[in-house]
């Protein structure tokens, strides 16, 4: 069973079903109405995905422009990023997952779980009515908020609320950039600018309280002068430490993929390829007995943006100036060789061509410890 028809458990729900195993996936609302939102991932998305991914890519970029306090920096990337529109990647997975053989209940509402003589027993409420299901085995897709963690005994992760605009991309802005502004007085992550097409772009922020972070952002807006066309807005979970993915109950196991196990890189904030990582190593490990590379892999990715976000966290305005001053040539290009999935190499190379910024990412870190004491 799949709780959830999320990226991650489509996706799970997909590969396993294209290992043999039997699968039936979970879903709370009457039919697919997956909301609209704009995502940016780099070209490791395409890889995992294959022929599919052509579906939800709406424009692909080639270039990043920082900036802050009057200072900018421009990263030519080697590779392009992909935009990508959420609502289509889910329906491109659902139907992968369907053609791999996987079953589907719609307004079915996951209730609560426990053991049988043989594996698990799941309480739902299927179209009104309650009913009792079993599995050998249960993914928890269903989100940061998951219910099926909850049942299970994980204890609730950390979400930040990200708020997003779509408006007309700005006349001296081209269709393949993408804009980010560091402002620390407003929030620990930054603004960015995220062009959806010659038209249109989605702007947006992360912070860490929802009203301020709602109030910063308009305010960010009005001075560029934005007119949202549209909003969009979801609570991103915050990676803190890995989150072990699979639960015994009974003679049943539980695994958890994607938001509801914290996957995302907590230094952008991004989890489609992390999320996707995530299943794919959960559903190796239902597929032979337990074993996965990929899960080991994903916890050291994960664990290095954790360090880049505890430097960057305390960041002030005359870091980030010096940040963006410390970009020389060298240091750029290796941002644009090594994209944001392959963290450790491109730490390495951004510090082997300009040292200066492995100091400047210690300082945040001695800074946050300061802070703390």
């Amino acid at each position: 069973m799949v709780v959830g028809g999320s990226a991650a458990g489509l996706f799970t729900a997909a590969t396993v079903a294209r290992g043999g195993r039997s699968v039936r996936v979970l879903e709370s609302k009457p039919q697919f109405e997956p909301a609209t939102r704009t995502l940016i991932v780099t070209d490791q998305f395409r890889n995992q995905m294959g022929p599919s991914a052509q579906l939800s890519i709406v424009n692909e970029i080639r270039r990043f422009e920082l900036f802050t306090d009057g200072r900018s920096a421009q990263v030519a990337l080697k590779k392009p990023d992909l935009i990508i529109e959420r609502s289509r990647l889910i329906s491109a997975l659902a139907e992968e997952a369907q053609e791999a053989g996987a079953s589907f209940s719609y307004d079915t509402r996951f209730l609560g779980i426990g053991p049988n003589a043989r594996g698990l027993r799941l309480e739902v409420e299927s179209r009104g009515k309650r009913e009792e299901l079993h599995a050998d085995s249960v993914v928890g897709a269903d989100g940061a908020a998951s219910r099926v963690a909850r049942a299970s005994g994980w204890p609730p992760v950390e979400t930040v609320p990200l708020v997003q605009a779509i408006v007309h991309l700005p006349k001296d802005c081209s269709a393949d950039t993408t804009r980010v502004w560091f402002v620390p007085d407003d929030t620990p992550y930054f603004y960015w600018l995220i062009p959806e097409s010659a038209e249109r772009a989605a702007v947006g922020v992360i912070g860490e309280h929802g009203r301020d972070t709602k109030r910063a952002f308009e305010r960010f807006l009005g001075k560029k002068r934005l007119e949202p066309l549209e909003w969009q807005g979801a609570r991103i979970p915050v990676y803190r430490k890995w989150v072990p993915v699979r639960r015994q109950i009974g003679n049943g196991e539980v695994y958890l993929v994607g938001d509801a196990a914290a996957q995302v890189k907590v230094s952008t904030v991004g989890g489609i390829v992390t999320g996707f990582r995530g299943a794919l190593g959960v559903a190796q490990a239902l597929l032979q007995n337990g074993k996965s590379r990929e899960l080991a892999a994903l916890h050291r990715e994960l664990s290095t943006h954790w360090l880049i976000r505890r430097a960057l966290h305390n960041f002030q305005q005359k870091d980030y100036s010096e940040l963006v001053d410390l970009l020389s040539g060298p240091a750029r290009q290796s941002l644009g060789e090594f994209n944001r999935d392959e963290s450790a190499r491109l730490l390495w190379n951004v510090a082997r061509r300009q040292p200066r910024l492995l100091l400047l990412g210690l300082r945040g870190l001695l800074m946050g410890k300061r802070l703390k004491g």
